[in-house]
């Protein structure tokens, strides 16, 4: 019987094989850590993106988190449908309108971070502590083209 986790040699060798097992992987493991606070790991990225940072338009927070307008019109609909998130005009300019957490947003920020952190614990947890920390490291370069 043939080992699920068996790849071969050729895939085992290949970095986008390896990248995509280990997102599918922890995708699974949020669906499951997040359940009870009532977001997804996408909704859980927009809510950290807008909590760093002054209030933005729909359109910059899709740009950073490299989504097109149609899934980020998606995403802050659900958000707000939630009561996570409000849209608002911006002072500075009216004719943009800027996204922001609620204080339930803020809330359930909080209880998704810790339920994510625990989801990468255990994707994580046959690393040693040096390991995982180093592959955070490894990735976030590749992730920031190599700037801090």
């Amino acid at each position: 019987m043939a080992d699920e986790r068996d790849l071969g040699p050729g895939l085992r060798r290949r970095l986008t094989y390896l990248l995509k097992y280990a997102l599918l992987t922890l995708d699974e493991l949020h669906e499951e850590h997040l359940a009870s606070s009532g977001i997804n790991a996408r909704e859980l990225a927009v809510l950290l993106l807008l909590a760093d940072r002054e209030p933005e338009s729909q359109q910059q927070a899709a740009q950073r988190l490299g989504v097109d307008r149609t899934t980020m019109v998606g995403l802050v609909d659900a958000l707000e449908g939630k009561g996570l998130v409000a849209r608002r005009s911006d002072p500075a300019d009216r004719r943009r309108n800027v996204v922001e957490l609620t204080d339930v947003g803020r809330k359930t920020l909080k209880v998704a971070t810790r339920a994510s952190d625990r989801a990468e614990q255990r994707l994580l947890a046959d690393l040693g502590e040096a390991d995982a920390v180093r592959l955070r490291e490894l990735l976030e370069r590749i992730a920031t083209g190599g700037t801090d």
